[in-house]
């Protein structure tokens, strides 16, 4: 079996339909959402897809646009109370830009993963291969949310990518 391969179709598939999701996105939803907007959890998803790619919390290195805690939904899980303004939102075109980084570092650090070494972030005790599988499913996650939104208050569909 192989497992690069493998995490790299898995990674893929909810990369595309998060892609296909910001691009069918209407400019009123664009900007819709209390306390997190469509942008903001796009946002979201695409950082903590591009930071958990890094080898180690050490290694990373933001997307050149990254704004400071605009990937908080809501406060750092160290100061829960304290929440984070995220007023300038990306537009379409950067998160779209931001997928295609997502997408390069994918093809940079999958095929030389360990993944039996530890994931490389202190907070998650478990090794690189379970990071992998944790990364994909937050992943899928906010880009359901995203494709629910789309479906409800627009009518608009964003098919499945297997």
């Amino acid at each position: 079996m192989d497992m690069t391969a493998t995490i790299l179709r898995q990674y893929r598939a909810p990369l595309a339909m998060l892609r296909k999701a910001i691009e069918l996105c209407p400019a009123d939803l664009w900007l819709e959402g209390d306390p997190n907007r469509f942008w903001h959890i796009a946002y979201h998803a695409l950082f903590y897809t591009h930071f958990y790619l890094s080898p180690a919390e050490a290694d990373f290195v933001p997307w050149e646009k990254s704004r400071a805690n605009y990937n908080y939904l809501g406060g750092a899980p160290w100061r829960p109370n304290e929440r984070f303004n995220a007023d300038e939102p990306y537009t379409q075109s950067e998160l779209l830009e931001f997928a295609g980084v997502c997408g390069d570092a994918l093809v940079r650090q999958v095929p030389s993963l360990n993944l039996e070494a530890e994931s490389g972030f202190h907070w998650l005790a478990f090794d690189k291969l379970e990071l992998q599988l944790y990364n994909i499913r937050h992943l899928q996650h906010h880009t359901g949310q995203l494709i629910e939104r789309l479906r409800s208050r627009a009518g608009i569909g964003v098919g499945w990518v297997g």
